[in-house]
């Protein structure tokens, strides 16, 4: 997740400094945690001790679950103050590498066009789409940037709608539409004395900044607590008492699909799931003064995972495997019905 909050808000240095401290005591989480602080840096203005901390995940001989990420961000952040040649290397290594992942895509791209490489970024979006959409029948969430990308750098280069740019129109989802959002000639009205052509270019930048926060940052103000077979068993059998929350796995799973249900259609948004282990809870526990078997702790632990960055989208997106690890698709599994 990055930051978008205004400098003047937070103190970034500060906020930065506490997910380090974190990252030092939840090693599992580091990845996560550093990321979030290289941010900060970033939005505090000191973009060097970004570049340091980018450098410190990639050499900490710990394997990354998005490494060519971690390199994404490290190139933005180099070029913008002022290694360009060194971005530009790193750049390429990702466009060489293909990642199926679109977030190191989106990175590199918006990097290429904020330096006004409309011609590089294009190319990049379109090698990106290519590669992750061609044959897909529903563009997962975590592509759209992608396709709103691709359709805002084609505006800027004068370029006709193709069958991309229709997709990115179909998944759009905002009352302005994209032709709108991406026309070109929105600069000039910044400069207008017309009271009319100002308040609707507020308008128009007030849902660009939605879509781009949406993309850019899901927060989970509730996260479920869900246990694997292995760690559930572990669990009660340490903590007897714990059995009375947990019956048998299969109630768990169906008390976790029906609490998530239930909180999405009360309203509650952007659900998450976090996956517990024994060994994490303990030390929870431990940290809380708490002994393992007090139910009021399973909350609070759910919620301190995914403070962590741990906790994962509810529900899993069209296609996609369903949370409990069954293998199946959510649609077969817990999403049937």
């Amino acid at each position: 997740m990055r930051p978008d909050t205004p400098a003047e808000n937070v103190d970034h240095t500060a906020e930065a400094a506490r997910l380090e401290r974190t990252a030092a005591l939840y090693p599992e989480d580091a990845e996560a945690l550093l990321l979030r602080a290289a941010a900060h840096r970033e939005l505090s203005g000191d973009r060097p001790a970004a570049s340091a901390l980018y450098d410190r995940l990639l050499a900490s001989g710990t394997e990354l679950d998005d490494p060519l990420l971690v390199r994404a961000l490290k190139a933005s952040n180099l070029w913008e103050y002022g290694h360009e040649a060194e971005a530009r290397a790193i750049i390429d290594g990702i466009r060489t590498a293909a990642p199926r992942d679109p977030a190191p895509w989106v990175i590199v791209a918006e990097s290429l066009e904020s330096h006004d490489e409309l011609e590089q970024a294009h190319e990049t979006f379109t090698e990106a789409v290519r590669l992750l959409l061609t044959d897909v029948a529903e563009p997962p969430y975590a592509t759209h940037p992608l396709l709103f990308g691709r359709h805002r750098v084609r505006r800027m280069l004068g370029a006709d709608h193709d069958e991309w740019d229709a997709l990115a129109d179909s998944v759009h989802t905002l009352p302005i539409t994209l032709d709108e959002l991406h026309d070109p000639k929105r600069v000039w009205s910044l400069g207008s004395e017309n009271p009319a052509e100002l308040e609707a270019e507020i308008s128009r930048l007030r849902a660009e900044l939605g879509a781009y926060r949406a993309a850019l940052s899901r927060p989970f103000p509730v996260a479920v607590l869900h246990w694997p077979a292995s760690e559930l068993a572990e669990l009660t059998e340490a903590y007897p008492s714990l059995a009375e929350e947990y019956p048998s796995y299969d109630a768990h799973l169906a008390t976790t699909e029906a609490a998530l249900r239930e909180l999405s259609a009360s309203g509650t948004p952007n659900l998450g799931i976090v996956t517990g282990t024994v060994p994490s809870y303990e030390a929870f526990a431990a940290s809380e003064g708490a002994s393992p078997s007090d139910t009021t702790l399973l909350p609070q632990y759910a919620t301190t995972l995914a403070a962590r960055g741990r906790a994962v989208a509810w529900p899993p997106e069209p296609g996609a495997q369903c949370w409990c690890g069954s293998g199946r698709t959510y649609g077969e599994c817990h999403g049937a019905g």
